[in-house]
């Protein structure tokens, strides 16, 4: 029979399945040393935030075939080295979204009456029901900067409430958000049409300090902020500030940027913003599920199936990788590139496998872009296992096709993005072992894609690249590469910049600004 260990509670629902597939030893009082010492005997651990899952843990698990994290993240467990050992890692990512989603309903209401502020008052002897005249959510616009499974959850709630919703997601298609009423736009309209905008996104490298002065800047003066995703989102400073100025009315927050908050922090201080101690999952019905979809998952993987959520990719044999690796870090860089380059609303996207790659097992390589399109907007770890979970839940349209022919490649990815505004071309080929992005977004080039990139659309003139690479020289950004695509002399073009350091936003600002851009984009890969 298996042997189930878990370190931490989870509810008594996730334990009786747990039971059902193996032994189960619930150990609470286990240190670094004794979870060290007593690994070795289980096929299966299940742990929540607390016990850390460092490579020597799983080092020392030579029974261990899963690991189970009763909750949405997994940044206490070493995934990677998991990965390598052929331990599947399972979590419960759906467990909080009604959570999160009622608790984000509840600050948007809290806002709008001043709830905990008349609240206090009362308290504190006073009856002040002329200081808290509100404002009602009903014929408000609610912008939603995310819509995966929480964001979605919110807009059918705010829908109920008669809110117009917008949303801002680049993966998701208007055929998802048309299904639950809500209206994809850019994130600048989004910004200045909103009443309220809510947070319901990953911290990533990209997401950091994305709420800065310039976005919150951007917002529908009296505009309220709420944030019930992750700390680190928003920059606290700019908040305070911009509340302090009149640019915002007031603010809600569930999670900070250093928790807990010190005491004598102003964020918590603060009479306009409302804060409460990252309670987003904190549910009976949250724990329940939390518990029970991870027990779930242990048990299928101790039975040989694929979990549902599984957060990391089955092994894959050495002489098959030696083949795909190329490839799939071509497609996993392609994703990546289109889902910075993209910003308005996609309606579909059209995968072309040409010349040598028509006779290959392409699923590996499709799941690839999918990991690259959904991980900058996605709040889990998405690998080529989960993928298109996601990717079906946020309604992305995918086609695939195979042709023989590859122009002057061996092999030819094509990924062809369909937007309102017409077709978006990004083709790559695997040059000398190494990727080459050769088209993107309709322009012959050709570069690695890795590290810093900038891309401009401008038109074909005489000394456009002397002219950007002052401006980047001037703000101490070196240029390793440069390519030009053009669709005809003096016509439109696009150039691509390698660099040694990502471009600042305000360096991308003043690039625009120049005569005969249209557009700069920063992308790192």
């Amino acid at each position: 029979m298996d042997r189930i260990l878990v370190t931490e509670k989870i509810a008594a629902e996730g334990l009786e399945v747990l039971k059902k597939a193996g032994s189960v030893d619930v150990r609470l009082d286990l240190d670094k040393a004794g979870l060290l010492a007593a690994i070795g005997e289980y096929d299966a651990l299940v742990v929540r935030s607390a016990t850390k899952v460092t490579a020597e843990v799983i080092e020392a698990g030579t029974k261990l075939r899963v690991i189970g994290r009763a909750g949405t993240g997994v940044d206490n467990i070493d995934v990677p080295a998991a990965t390598a050992r052929g331990i599947i890692v399972v979590n419960a990512p759906a467990s909080n979204n009604v959570a999160v989603a009622e608790l984000t309903i509840g600050l948007l209401v809290a806002l709008a009456r001043s709830i905990p502020q008349a609240h206090a008052s009362l308290q504190s002897g006073k009856w002040e029901r002329s200081k808290f005249v509100g404002w009602e959510v009903r014929g408000k616009t609610l912008g939603l900067v995310g819509l995966g499974r929480i964001g979605s959850e919110v807009a059918v709630r705010a829908r109920a409430m008669e809110m117009t919703v917008l949303a801002y997601d680049p993966v998701v298609s208007l055929d998802r958000a048309e299904q639950i009423g809500v209206e994809l736009v850019a994130m600048d309209q989004l910004l200045s049409r909103s009443d309220v905008v809510s947070l319901h996104i990953p911290l990533v490298d990209g997401t950091r300090n994305l709420f800065d002065e310039a976005h919150i800047a951007k917002m529908k003066p009296g505009a309220f902020l709420i944030n019930a995703s992750r700390g680190g989102i928003v920059n606290e400073d700019a908040l305070i500030a911009a509340i302090e100025q009149g640019q915002l009315g007031g603010a809600a927050l569930d999670v900070f940027s250093s928790e807990p908050p010190p005491s004598e922090a102003e964020i918590i201080h603060h009479p306009k913003i409302i804060t409460v101690p990252h309670i987003g999952a904190s549910t009976a019905e949250a724990q329940i599920s939390a518990g029970s979809e991870v027990a779930e998952g242990v048990a299928s993987a101790l039975s040989g199936a694929t979990p549902r959520y599984a957060v990391n990719a089955p092994f894959v044999a050495p002489e098959a990788w030696s083949v795909l690796q190329p490839y799939l870090n071509l497609g996993r860089q392609m994703g990546r590139l289109v889902s910075q380059m993209i910003e308005i609303p996609v309606r579909s996207y059209d995968l072309e496998f040409c010349g040598e790659l028509a006779d290959m097992d392409t699923q590996p390589i499709k799941l690839a872009i999918l990991e690259g399109l959904l991980e900058a907007n996605s709040s889990m770890r998405v690998t080529p296992v989960n993928a298109p979970l996601i990717a079906r839940e946020r309604g992305m349209r995918i086609t695939e096709r195979t042709t023989p022919h590859a122009e002057n490649y061996g092999g030819l990815l094509t990924l062809r993005v369909q937007t309102g505004e017409g077709e978006h071309v990004f083709s790559g080929a695997v040059l000398r072992g190494e990727p080459h992005i050769v088209q993107a977004d309709g322009y012959f080039v050709d570069f690695i894609p890795q590290g810093p990139l900038l891309f401009t659309y401008h038109r074909d003139r005489p000394g456009m690249i002397g002219r950007v690479g002052t401006l980047l020289g001037s703000a101490d950004v070196n240029i390793s590469g440069m390519y030009v695509g053009r669709l005809a002399p003096r016509e439109q073009a696009m150039m691509v910049l390698t660099l040694d350091e990502p471009a600042s936003p305000a360096v991308l600002a003043q690039v625009e600004q120049e005569e005969d851009i249209d557009r700069a984009i920063g992308v790192v890969l």
